[in-house]
């Protein structure tokens, strides 16, 4: 093969250089299959990805390892770790201050003094010099065991470092970890500390367990998905938003991944898009968040809630990837599997502990024993006349033959030098009795620990117990678990733009700003438009779209919106009959034309109305003077017209020409009242039939809500709406249906019965005195409620419980009434009872009342007017 053949071979690669005019050729192929192969696997296994026995990257267990080196008890400068821990970590001390720092921050196996940062801020930590560390008392007793550990030579062949420390706990879960290699990640979520210890438990008593992520930042998770921590699977995480007053939201916890500074730099990048809509931002975090939003007067906190999670980082989604080292290889494996590895072996990590105690354990007691021999039977004094080694460890061994039947193992001439190490001193002062107890409390020992082998799964639970007991406490979950409802995009934006149309010549955007104003939407909203033709269409939010010309109606469209219901009379063709229907349009293909008639060319709409709430109006039908038709005018109701499909041809309402349609009465809703749910689990209400009941609700129908702290309102229902986590009564609301409750005045130390209704249905108010220390103690929505009130026990004296009816103890007053005072004695707990029986009256609704009609048309029916003017179903 030739030079050229070699340069436009595929297979291989090449430099090209040119020195003094001359081109050389470097051949790369071998280069970069083996260097890169070779760099590839060297950032997997030391850098990037933790082993699955100790869960530390290799510039972890090189700073643990130092730490314990330098380990007396005080804090050390952390520069002085960073410059031991090079001696064993070929980097850089940037790098492994780093690593330090984000350990320290985990506030597991760091005792930390001074600037280590914050994560709930992301401000980093003060320099290495500025800063100390020391081991913590955990990592003093779960990472280090030198008689078990396995040592390899550094990198540099001076010193000796630990191929994996001897962790006997689930450090890997409980820290977490992440790192990016060559060609694969990892990221392992960190878990709770105590439901660890409880998980391992649970395996070792072969139960079922479950792991879910928890973060030191806290917030709301939904770990659905989570998928054991293995790849596809995903947690969301939430910040914690809550509502301060009407004008002001606060958030008290942030997601995971985030700090405050990113957390707010998204908020106002939503707010400069025109997403949300927010005054000013106030960061008061110190030990804990605090976020103030402030909002613009007549903004909804619900929907800015729901926007925050939506469009910031107020909402984060986390892909878990468990990829750990196992024997030199990398290991996709889920949190179950890796929890379960780490407990077996921190089973046979203690198990080898056992081992080696036990045979130091025996080793002392056969020293003792073989010491008690040698002073007591006076085997020293064989040795007086002999002169040299040999003859010394001879004689002393002949000396104690008579005596070591009892021994557990052969007495060894290692054995035999130790005893002529003896001091006279300490064989002339030798007491047989504390040497017997002794030798008796190592028996004790060693049976114990020869126990602890037999039943060693009972002995690695205690251990964990043990663990949860001395370290648990202040290590509870934070991360609240919850699942989520998903949030439409379009539902919460903001709408941040004006709508226009030309409706002659058919164009529809945000740009028309000359031509006449629709509404107020945003750029991410669809859009639905009804021309004269019978024609309609669904299209995205632009600057300027043509959609056809003679427009007679444009709206934001939502695809889900099932009560938006249009009424419409068409003429079929040019000078065909004509038809009444009523439709609703849910789901379509975007910038797909639909025909609403029946495809005749030259069909017109002639009457046309849009009613978000199903409403139905009375038409008056003007007809041409046609031959001999008689009656020119007459009404009709579309309260008597089924809803069916868009698609539907209608009910045929005249085969004469009609003049004119003119509006003669505005309708009602003729849909039936919306159900309504509360999803507990999602704290949400939904018309999906999750969760509770809370009734059919009327257009103006409001729910009741009622929290511990005693506020008390009453809103329209709406799918956003977000509830405070002490709310104790969710209902619909019954404007003449009394409230009663039983509070504690703080101010006057006593307590209170009171009835109320609501006054202001639009205010929120307080119905317990604003003393710091009053608290509710029961509220009901039942007419006729009964309490029962248990005094506690004063110096001895038990008064008997009481019941209370409440209706008849007090009148129904105004809401800011003090009330009648109950008791002043102090009361253990108060409870309701079974309320009195009450006959709810019978509530008359707009569809039970009779109304009588001209003319009924049924669903299924067709109307038609001869030429008399009479009107004919058929």
């Amino acid at each position: 093969m030739n030079d050229e053949e070699n340069i436009n071979s595929p297979a291989e690669s090449h430099f090209y250089n040119r020195e003094n005019g001359n081109e050389t050729i470097t051949k790369v192929t071998g280069m970069y299959k083996d260097w890169f192969l070779d760099y590839a696997s060297y950032v997997i296994l030391e850098r990037a990805v933790p082993a699955i026995e100790d869960g530390f990257k290799p510039v972890q267990r090189r700073i643990m390892h130092s730490l314990k080196e330098l380990d007396d008890g005080r804090y050390n400068k952390v520069a002085n770790v960073v410059g031991h821990t090079m001696q064993y970590h070929p980097h850089g001390d940037q790098s492994i201050g780093d690593a330090m720092v984000q350990i320290g921050q985990k506030d597991l196996l760091i005792d930390t003094q001074g600037n280590w940062g914050n994560i709930l801020t992301g401000d980093g930590a003060a320099a290495s010099r500025y800063i100390e560390a020391r081991l913590s008392k955990f990592a003093l007793e779960v990472l280090y065991s030198p008689k078990i550990t396995e040592w390899v030579a550094s990198y540099d062949g001076r010193r000796q470092e630990p191929n994996n420390l001897p962790v006997k706990f689930p450090l890997l879960l409980a820290q977490g970890a992440e790192g990016i290699a060559v060609g694969l990640s990892t990221k392992v979520l960190p878990h709770n500390f105590n439901e660890l210890i409880d998980a391992s438990v649970k395996i070792l008593k072969g139960k079922p367990f479950t792991l879910y992520p928890d973060f030191q930042t806290a917030g709301i998770a939904d770990v659905s998905a989570y998928n054991d921590g293995m790849r596809g699977g995903r947690v969301r995480v939430r910040a914690k938003i809550s509502q301060l007053d009407k004008s002001t939201l606060v958030i008290t916890q942030i997601p995971f991944s985030t700090n405050t500074s990113s957390l707010i730099e998204s908020i106002l990048k939503a707010n400069e898009k025109g997403k949300i809509k927010i005054k000013k931002i106030e960061d008061n975090t110190a030990a804990e968040v605090e976020i103030l939003i402030h909002l613009y007067p007549g903004v909804s906190p619900d929907k800015t809630i729901d926007a925050l999670f939506a469009f910031t980082a107020c909402e984060t989604s986390v892909a878990p990837l468990g990829c750990v080292i196992e024997n030199q290889k990398p290991l996709f494996i889920g949190v179950s599997d890796m929890l379960k590895i780490s407990t077996n072996r921190t089973v046979q990590l203690l198990k080898s502990e056992l081992e080696i105690q036990l045979s130091e354990l025996e080793e002392q007691w056969h020293f003792l024993s073989l010491e008690r021999i040698f002073i007591e039977k006076k085997v020293y004094r064989m040795i007086e006349e002999e002169t040299t080694r040999e003859g010394v460890i001879s004689a002393i061994d002949e000396g104690l033959k008579p005596h070591i039947s009892h021994l557990k193992r052969e007495v060894t001439e290692e054995d035999i030098l130790r005893l002529t190490e003896i001091r006279i001193m300490r064989i002339s002062k030798y007491d047989s009795n504390k040497a017997q107890d002794k030798i008796d409390a190592l028996e004790g020992d060693i049976e114990q620990v020869k126990h602890n082998l037999a039943n060693l799964i009972d002995f690695a639970i205690s251990y964990f117990t043990r663990l949860k007991e001395k370290y648990g406490k202040g290590r509870e979950r934070q991360t609240e678990l919850r699942i989520f409802d998903d949030i439409e995009a379009t539902k919460v934006v903001l709408r941040n733009t004006k709508l226009y149309v030309n409706r002659e010549e058919g164009f529809v955007g945000t740009s028309l700003k000359k031509d006449e104003y629709v509404t107020d939407c945003s750029d991410i909203d669809d859009i639905i438009i009804f021309l004269r033709d019978g024609s309609m269409k669904v299209t995205k939010v632009d600057a300027k779209t043509f959609v056809g010309k003679d427009i007679i109606h444009v709206a934001v469209f939502d695809k889900n919106d099932k009560r938006t219901i249009y009424n419409m009379v068409y003429r079929d063709g040019k000078s065909g009959p004509s038809y009444i229907k009523r439709f609703n349009v849910s789901g379509v293909t975007r910038d797909k034309n639909y025909d609403l008639t029946n495809g005749t060319k030259g069909s017109q709409i002639l009457y046309f109305s849009c009613n978000p709430n199903g409403e139905a109006e009375v038409i008056t039908v003007l007809l041409r003077q046609v031959g001999s038709i008689k009656k020119l005018k007459f009404d009709l109701d579309f309260a008597n017209m089924a809803i069916k499909g868009r698609a539907s041809k209608g009910n045929l309402v005249t085969k004469y020409p009609i003049k004119k349609i003119e509006l003669k009465e505005k309708g009602i809703s003729t849909l039936k009242p919306r159900r309504i749910w509360f999803d507990d689990t999602v704290q949400r209400l939904n018309v999906d039939g999750r969760g509770e009941l809370l009734g059919e609700f009327r257009p103006n129908d409001r729910l009741l809500i009622i929290n511990q702290s005693g506020k008390i309102r009453t809103i329209i229902p709406e799918i956003t709406t977000h509830f405070d986590p002490d709310m104790i009564i969710l209902e619909k609301w019954i404007p003449n249906k009394p409230i009663s409750a039983i509070y504690y005045d703080g101010e006057k130390e006593r307590y209170y019965v009171k009835r109320f209704l609501v006054e202001n249905e639009a205010k929120e108010d307080i119905f317990i005195t604003e003393h710091p220390n009053s608290q509710l103690e029961i509220v009901s929505t039942d007419y006729r409620p009964v309490a029962e009130i248990v005094f506690a026990k004063v110096k001895g004296v038990q008064k008997e419980s009481q019941q209370i009816d409440l209706e008849g103890f007090i009148a129904v007053k105004g809401l800011k009434a003090l009330g009648n005072q109950l008791t002043s004695d102090k009361l253990k707990q108060v409870n309701l009872l079974e309320p009195l029986p009450y006959e709810v009256p019978e509530e008359v609704v707009a569809e039970d009342i009779e109304v009588d009609h001209p003319t009924e048309v049924l669903p299924e029916t067709e109307l038609q007017i001869d030429d008399e003017g009479q009107i004919t179903l058929f």
